[in-house]
């Protein structure tokens, strides 16, 4: 076996700020805990939470990375002492804590999974962090079922395009709301049954007249703000609302007798806090449901463009103007 380096290639928070605070450096190579392996990194994918941490508004939980990067894909170069699930030379893909912007990082031997057949690195790359949260706020916390309606606000984004490809793939109609022509069509494509421009029309009308007034039954939501109140109106009767972010802020004024109206449940949740045993059991539960949809070709991530890893910050710029379609991912050179 190859020795390995004691030092690695990584890109660092300078500060809090812009994607100009990204900054190439270098760091030691990690040294996996007992129930850990190292992977040699060969895509990172790029996720709104890193944009939050690199503006200092996502503290990195306590023992984890302080280097931005929730996913990667690579292979297994080194195991913990009592890591057993893996091997060495194992192709993988991966949700980790931290430390994804960098050529080796550490994950908890429950969070990896093999990479699905067909698939390419920069598609397993794209996919882990997506995949989980998805898999967690649609279908574990929202309990999408087929024959119902999924409402997803965002279906351009990497979370998105996830999103409408797992819910056609579990039977449910789709609906999802974005802001442009482009993205309308790239979102048809994915095989969503409508998609609304929630800047010339009103989403909330839209949903209902596509549902013959009834409303969704599921809605994952990543904007927050005045759309909590919508989410409301546009949720069908014991609808499910499931937040997982706040791009127009935590905060609104809700007017909540229709949460007792129509007895909906509003809940949400973050992924990167969660125990590993939390997300090892995502990960059985993906593997055992999702995989097979991803190795018959029935669902694959959208890319929409790579960077090298030195260049994280025009990465982080490109996800900031909005106007990316799929996911985002970093090539982490040898």
């Amino acid at each position: 076996m190859t020795a390995l380096p004691q030092q690695m290639k990584a890109v660092g928070i300078s500060k809090p700020g812009g994607p100009e605070v990204l900054v190439p450096i270098e760091r030691p190579v990690p040294v996996p805990g007992p129930n850990e392996v190292l992977i040699k990194v060969e895509v990172a994918g790029v996720n709104r939470p890193d944009v939050m941490q690199r503006l200092g508004q996502y503290p990195v939980p306590p023992g984890a990375s302080d280097l931005p990067g929730l996913e990667i894909a690579g292979e297994v170069v080194a195991m913990g002492a009592d890591a057993k699930r893996f091997k060495i030379g194992d192709k993988v893909m991966t949700l980790t804590a931290g430390g994804g912007y960098a050529q080796y990082c550490v994950a908890h031997e429950s969070h990896p999974m093999p990479i699905p057949q067909g698939f390419s690195m920069i598609e397993a790359g794209a996919i882990p962090e997506t995949l989980m949260t998805v898999w967690h706020n649609v279908f574990e916390r929202g309990q999408l079922k087929s024959g119902e309606t999924l409402l997803i606000h965002g279906g351009s984004s990497g979370i998105g395009t996830m999103a409408i490809q797992l819910g056609k793939a579990f039977g449910a109609k789709v609906l999802t709301t974005v802001g442009s022509q482009d993205k309308i069509d790239a979102c048809l494509k994915l095989g969503v049954d409508k998609a609304i421009n929630y800047k010339t029309d009103d989403w909330v009308k839209e949903t209902m007249a596509a549902t013959g007034g009834k409303g969704a039954d599921v809605i994952l939501d990543m904007v927050g703000g005045d759309y909590i109140e919508k989410n409301y109106d546009a949720a069908a009767v014991e609808g499910r609302i499931v937040q997982i972010a706040f791009l127009n802020g935590p905060k609104a004024n809700v007017d909540f007798r229709k949460v007792m109206m129509k007895r909906l449940h509003h809940t949400g949740s973050t992924l990167r806090p969660r125990s590993n045993a939390d997300k090892g059991a995502m990960v059985a539960a993906i593997e055992a449901k999702v995989l097979p949809l991803l190795s018959a070709g029935k669902v694959k991530p959208l890319i929409d463009s790579k960077f090298p890893l030195e260049k994280a910050s025009e990465a982080h710029a490109r996800m900031e103007t909005s106007h990316h379609v799929g996911k985002i991912v970093l090539l982490v050179a040898p």
